[in-house]
């Protein structure tokens, strides 16, 4: 009787209340905002996009008004690819920002010059100023002791296995420390067959370990890669809007030209949020807005 009892108490799948809508978060960019509600904490968003097509401006839009809000943030820059300058020019606060450089030169823990997560500026292996010196030293210490090794090889795809290896355990070490508002994976130069090679078990494990956090998980890619894992799947492209006249500096090329402004144009692809549980939206969801260059003021 007793068995029975629980048994009776057991809900059916097909009458579960449907997750309620996580909190949603600020993108800085308010078409952007509209389309989405922002970005949800606890939860997975994969921004794909071919080269220049304005990943990289919703990345430092997204970090820029994180760090405003007083939240430590991470990117996990999976290609070295980041340029603090760009970042601080886009209003990221670099104190509250850990930057983990995944690639060749900090594949080695015994390697003295290894610092696979330095503070822009800073020669020491540090994360921001904001966490505790303890915290500091204990995940830097981690991340460099955790990194696999894999068999060097410059070219093919063992180079971007090494990388794409310490990017996972790195994200798995970031996820299990907690404190963070939003966690970046950027890995938007890694080529798409070698980044489909990721196990879905990973994307999976990731789910699980930012669901009931108030972390925001952004991955940035060539392709979708992380299937339903994803909450939010974002597509953006872009185009040239406005090139600049002014060729007065004097290593400009004569055929060279300036970009001052960026037109984005980014479309809903999935959302599994709250009531929204389709693959695909009915319509096409787009929303545009520009992003301009640091140099145009």
């Amino acid at each position: 009787m007793d068995a029975l009892s629980k048994l009776a108490a057991v809900v059916p799948a097909s009458r579960l209340d449907v997750r309620p809508l996580p909190e949603m978060v600020s993108s800085g960019i308010p078409h952007l905002d509209l389309l989405t509600g922002g970005l949800p904490r606890g939860c997975l968003t994969e921004i794909c996009g071919a080269a220049s097509s304005g990943r990289t401006s919703v990345l430092l839009s997204a970090l820029a008004h994180a760090t405003e809000r007083g939240e430590v943030c991470a990117l996990v820059d999976a290609s070295d690819a980041f340029d603090p300058v760009s970042g601080a020019a886009a209003g990221v606060e670099m104190s509250r920002l850990l930057w983990v450089r995944c690639g060749e030169k900090f594949c080695s823990p015994n390697n003295k010059d290894s610092a696979p997560a330095r503070k822009p500026g800073s020669g020491k292996t540090e994360a921001c100023q904001s966490m505790p010196e303890t915290l500091h030293n204990d995940l830097a210490q981690r991340i460099s002791s955790g990194i696999p090794q894999v068999p060097e090889k410059k070219f093919g795809f063992n180079r971007w296995q090494r990388q794409l290896g310490q990017m996972l355990k790195v994200t798995d070490l970031l996820l299990q420390s907690n404190g963070f508002g939003m966690i970046a994976l950027d890995l938007g130069d890694i080529p798409a067959q070698s980044a489909r090679r990721i196990p879905l078990a990973s994307w999976f494990r990731f789910r699980r370990a930012v669901e009931n956090t108030s972390t925001a998980l952004l991955v940035l890619e060539q392709q979708p890669i992380a299937g339903s894992c994803s909450s939010l799947l974002l597509k953006v492209s872009g185009r040239r809007s406005r090139i600049s006249g002014n060729r007065q500096a004097p290593l400009t090329l004569p055929h060279s030209e300036l970009l001052d402004q960026f037109e984005i144009t980014a479309e809903l692809l999935c959302s599994r949020l709250g009531k929204n549980l389709q693959r695909k939206p009915v319509q096409s969801m787009r929303a545009s807005f520009k992003s301009h260059a640091a140099w145009a003021g």
